[in-house]
Order: structure tokens, then sequence, then C-alpha cells
């Protein structure tokens, strides 16, 4: 922290001494003296400061603010998250919401955000070194206009160990390779030796349940298996079929490494060198892998550790994540958690429009790109770069997905998800085992998923109607 300070503090008296610090949105600079406050949502006063608060205050001594807390939100009587959510913004009334992309959604599509575009045209807002997409996706949310701005994003690419590539004469992955050019390509690396010690070609999910698998190749193309809002199931289709052919092809190829396997290797005796090389590919032994940017604090922890900096992986480089066919220049690893926006009856707009402004400003992501990325990448992109020459443009290069799983699941029965995992899980299992046909399991999941789905709301068995409508829309 006090390091962070050294770096901080010079920058922000330098600005605070040129300026004047005569900060005043809201009052067109008439009074020095005022102060604006500005109610903020967030999900605590402690980490808000951290990540944004310490930087505008200091900046922007004439601008008080305060930390609305969403701690009490969420309770273990809270059934519709969504609702809940919506009417803690009416009773407290914040000028600055913090959003996930479904929440956004929402209250554009309800008409509670300010309209940013008119704000963008007058100040001639430096709209060119943003994220590429990241305007137009939050456009495509919130309705054709844009209601809010993000500071940082979330994104995961896919990372390869060149040595391997070279030492098995094997092409190395490009940018926008489909999920299923990767697998194969990495179905062409050896499988032989023993599990601790041979070679891999590409870590692919947490485990090999076969429903996960193909719910990664699935998501790609924007296919889910219910269409929540009519409540129907759509699991007995060629692209679900297809998605299963080749996630079981890769299960068979036995080329597949998985985040379980890494636990089972480890136990609590391990020192804290083997802990570093628990990660195969770090260690050398992984063709490619999904990660992001806190993969890459991994192997430079590694690299700086003496004792096994010689065993770590070096020749490596990254390329955007597997796409699927329907949407190849499209991620679904990519995320906006945090999106700021200006309530509509906000009666500081200005102010809250500077804050906006600052937090998706050249001078933040300066800043911010010096921390270590735990709360994601700044959406400035010329700070997203490497020293050393790697393709840090992975993180960026193809558009957000709007694509969401879990979209609309509120309206389903309590426990469908659960209920229907367990069921696909089972029947699923026997087709990796050779004892059912995938086509006959199709059919089957198909039938008993639309029995879950018709099942009897306990809410409204009681009479009771679930209060989820009111929550607005969601993601697509």
């Amino acid at each position: 922290m006090k390091s962070w300070f050294k770096f901080v503090l010079p920058v922000v008296l330098i600005v605070i001494i040129i300026s004047g610090c005569s900060f005043g949105a809201g009052n067109n600079g008439e009074d020095e003296n005022q102060q604006d406050t500005l109610r903020v949502m967030h999900y605590d006063e402690g980490s808000f400061y951290q990540d944004y608060g310490m930087l505008f205050t200091a900046l922007f001594p004439n601008v008080s603010i305060e930390v609305i807390s969403t701690q009490g939100i969420h309770t273990e009587e809270t059934t519709d998250y969504k609702a809940a959510t919506i009417k803690f913004i009416e009773e407290k009334k914040p000028d600055i919401v913090m959003l996930d992309s479904e929440q956004y959604k929402t209250m554009a599509a309800d008409g509670k955000l300010y309209d940013l575009d008119a704000l963008i045209e007058k100040e001639k807002y430096d709209t060119e070194g943003l994220v590429p997409g990241m305007l137009d996706y939050l456009r495509e949310l919130g309705g054709g206009k844009l209601y809010g701005l993000a500071p940082s994003f979330y994104s995961q690419a896919l990372f390869y160990n060149k040595d391997l590539f070279e030492e098995y004469k094997i092409e190395p992955p490009t940018d926008r390779m489909s999920w299923n050019d990767v697998i194969q390509l990495a179905r062409r690396f050896p499988t032989d030796g023993e599990e601790k010690d041979r070679i891999y070609g590409l870590k692919m999910g947490y485990s090999d349940d076969l429903f996960e698998l193909a719910g990664i190749l699935t998501s790609a193309d924007g296919i889910n298996y219910v269409n929540a809002t009519q409540k129907l199931m759509t699991i007995n289709s060629d692209s679900w079929k297809n998605a299963f052919n080749t996630a079981l092809g890769a299960l068979e190829s036995d080329t597949l490494y998985f985040e379980s396997m890494q636990h089972q290797e480890s136990n609590m005796g391990s020192t804290y060198e083997e802990y570093l090389l628990s990660d195969p590919f770090i260690s050398g032994r992984l063709a490619m892998a999904i990660g992001d940017f806190n993969y890459i604090n991994q192997i430079k922890q590694a690299t700086n550790h003496e004792k096994v900096k010689e065993l770590v992986v070096k020749n490596w480089d990254m390329v955007s994540v597997p796409v699927g066919q329907q949407f190849p220049d499209q991620s679904n690893m990519m995320a906006f958690h945090n999106v700021l926006a200006i309530t509509a009856d906000s009666p500081n707009k200005e102010t809250a429009w500077e804050f906006l402004k600052y937090l998706s400003s050249d001078e933040y992501a300066r800043v911010k790109s010096k921390s270590n990325h735990y709360n994601g990448l700044p959406v400035r992109t010329k700070y997203i770069k490497d020293d050393e020459g790697r393709n840090y443009a992975a993180f960026y290069s193809l558009k957000p997905s709007t694509f969401n799983s879990y979209k609309d699941f509120e309206k389903l029965p309590e426990n469908f998800w659960m209920e229907f995992r367990n069921v696909a899980q089972q029947e699923l299992q026997k087709v990796k085992e050779g004892t059912a046909a995938l086509e006959e399991t199709l059919e089957l999941l198909q039938v008993k998923g639309q029995e879950l789905l018709e099942k009897e709301d306990p809410a409204i068995k009681n009479g009771n109607t679930p209060a989820v409508e009111g929550a607005g829309g969601t993601v697509q």
C-alpha cells in the first residue's frame, strides 16, 4: 500500500497545484468553496475508496461522496435479487449506480438511467482509446442508447507454450480460432506418459463433466438448453448434439487437462515451490490454457522465485479465446461487471458525469494500470501492454457477447436448474461410459426437462405471484 501512495500522491499533488482545485461541476465554477455531494451505490465504503474514491476525491476536493452500501440488499429471505436491487435504488436514490450488465439493461429499459450520448457529443469525449466494442455493447444493452461507462473489464485469452508447439512441429494457435479447431489442435499432442509428467494439449474447464463441456461450446454460439420465457426445453437439437459429440471426441482423445486434476495432484503437505509449479502450463507441460490477466501474475510469481524459475515456462504468448461458428468476432469470456450509470432523477447529473468521465479517462487508466489488475483491466487499451512484446491485445480483440445462459431463469421453477443439472449429469455419464446412446439420451433429457419446467410453482400453488415481472428485461 505504501508503494502505491508513493506513486499516486506526487501525481495528485501536481494536478491539484496546477488546477488550483477549482472543480465544481454543477455550479459552473461560480463558487470554488461550494461542496457538491454525490451519492454512489457500491458494495462497501472501504472497497469503493480503494478502487475509485481515493483518487477522485484527492483530485476533486469540492466533491463529497456518500457511499450507499449494497450489503443489505441480499438476505436469506431474498428470493428475487433483481427486484430487491431495484427497490433498494428507488428507496436510497443514489446519483450513481454500479451495475452488472443485466441490471444495467433492466434499468435502461425501465427509463431509470440518464442518457449519456448528448454529453459525449457536446464535450467531444474521447472514445477512440476505449476497448473496442465496449460502447456498442453498452448501447445494445441500452436499447440503442448509451447510459453508462465502465472503468475496467474482465477478459480471458488463450495462452500457449511456443516451445511445445515448436518441439512437436505443430502450428501455433491464431486469433479467432473456433472451439473445434482449438480442440483439434490440442489432439495433435502426444498423450503417453505418467499423469503427473506427461504433456497435455488444452486445459478446459473445471472437470470432465460432459454437460459442462458441451455448455462451454454452445455458449460461444449463444445457444441455451432451455427457453425460460416460454418454459420450453431446447436441448434435443442438432446444435447440442454436435456440441456433445465434439466434447466426447475431446474426452476420448485424452488430451484435455482439467482444473480438478490439479487439485487432485496437490496435497496439504506440498511445499510452496510445488504449489508454484502445480499448474501444468506454468511448469511447461501444457500446450494451451485459457486464463485471465491474473494468470500472467501467477507465471511472473513463479518466474521470480529463485528455486523454481528455471522450470517455469518462458516462451509463451496469447491469442484470443476460441469462438463459436455463428459469432466468430465475439467473446463470451469478456465482461463489464461494474457499469457506472447516472440515475434519471439525479439532481447532480453534471457532477456525476465528471465522476464517470474521470473513471473512464486516460489518467485514471494510467494510474490503475500500475496495480495488479485484480479489479479488472483498464478500459483504455494503450495501458494494456507488455514490455516483452506479447499479444496483450488478445484480451480485447474480440467484441463482448451479450449472451447470458441464465437468461430469465428467475421465471423457472425454483429448483429447476439444480434438478435438471443432476439429471443431465447422471444420464450423460452413461453416454461417456458407452452404456447409452447420445440421441436417446437427448430425447430423454428433453422430456425430463420439460416435466421439470411444468412442475407447479409453490408460490403459485399458495396463491402468490412470484415478484419477477417488475424487474424488467434481462441480458440477451
